[in-house]
């Protein structure tokens, strides 16, 4: 019972790349609009909140590119980074639906 470890490989590190920038940009851009719609007062807050909404993305967006890395190979970036996406559009959209 005593099996190898996959080691982490470069070889794959065009397509997780690729995953970080564009589903990485995704995940940012819901969970920056999940804090818009159920972070203090709501949707309707002010100019500061919409500013740090918008500055937020950026932070997240750098977290997932340098943690997609440790992924064991692309597909697996795609496929966990794209489920992570459809979870956090739809409570965004469930968000939208239970709030407006």
């Amino acid at each position: 019972m005593n099996q190898a470890r996959v080691r982490l490989e470069s070889r794959h590190w065009f397509g997780k790349t690729c995953a970080g920038v564009v589903l990485g940009f995704g995940l940012a851009l819901a969970l920056s609009g999940l804090f818009a719609w159920l972070g203090p007062d709501g949707i309707g807050a002010g100019g500061g909140k919409n500013q740090f909404n918008m500055w937020l993305m950026a932070p997240i967006w750098a977290a997932v590119l340098s943690f997609v890395y440790l992924f064991r190979d692309s597909l697996r970036a795609w496929l966990w980074l794209g489920a992570a996406n459809v979870a956090a559009f739809g409570m965004l959209a469930l968000a939208r639906w239970v709030m407006a």
